[in-house]
């Protein structure tokens, strides 16, 4: 998107819009408001450009979703992903994303975004009118922080992510450790390994054995021939099994 040199107003101190969300679940109609949403409780919400569209599939949404753990622990009672799309667009995305830990929230009309002032036009790439990217905490009905992405060409992600709204929340829940995971495809235990993390909150490199590395070059590293190989700051910790013990 083109830079638009829009204002966008900061709303920190000010209510939350009042806004019905139609919302098709299990092949029927529902819906949510923000009275049911909002009030009595802390939420984190998190708006992008568009259902699977790049940054908000490989890194905005996943990285809530991991992360929603450490959130809960931190006193927030939901997680919200607002988009200008129909439900069964958001639908899809939340089936196709596996992101069980956040709720969709389809702002199809926009309203949502427009009362929050930042509906823009997204007319050279297609799209219409959609929300600029941002996060905000919201409690009791009341936005105490936002965090807006500034307004640059593109599609800038800088500080409405996960990692910078858990900092806010709790600058001691943020990781701090270098993970390092060996695996290779279709292992049940590479995927345990990974959702053990996942639970943790912590982000990983991982390594895929015939991709990134040979089972040789492992093995020098490890001295194991299985998978998962789990390395945290450096400590060889080991298997699935061993990083659930680790955790323990």
């Amino acid at each position: 998107m083109s830079t638009q040199n829009i204002n966008f107003e900061n709303k920190e101190g000010q209510k939350v819009p009042s806004v019905t969300f139609p919302i098709r679940i299990n092949d029927e109609w529902s819906k949510r408001d923000s009275q049911e949403i909002f009030a009595g409780k802390t939420v984190v919400v998190f708006s992008l450009p568009g259902a699977f569209t790049p940054t908000c599939s490989s890194t905005h949404l996943p990285r809530y979703n991991e992360l929603a753990g450490k959130f809960a622990e931190n006193g927030v009672d939901e997680i919200l992903c607002v988009s200008v799309n129909d439900t069964f667009v958001m639908n899809a995305w939340a089936a196709d994303q596996n992101a069980e830990n956040v709720s969709f929230i389809p702002d199809g009309n926009g309203d949502f975004t427009d009362g929050m002032g930042l509906l823009v036009a997204k007319n050279d790439i297609g799209f219409g009118k959609r929300s600029w990217r941002y996060s905000m905490l919201v409690k009791d009905g009341v936005i105490e922080k936002m965090f807006i992405e500034p307004d640059l060409p593109g599609d800038p992600f800088e500080v409405s992510d996960a990692d910078t709204m858990l900092a806010y929340i709790n600058p001691e829940a943020v990781q701090n450790s270098q993970v390092t995971l060996f695996t290779k495809p279709s292992c049940p235990h590479c995927a345990r390994a990974k959702a053990l993390l996942a639970q943790q909150g912590l982000q990983y490199e991982e390594l895929v054995l015939g991709d990134e590395i040979s089972i040789s070059a492992m093995r020098a590293i490890t001295n194991a021939d299985t998978v998962p190989q789990v390395y945290i700051d450096g400590k060889h910790i080991g298997g699935a099994d061993d990083l659930a013990e680790h955790f323990a």
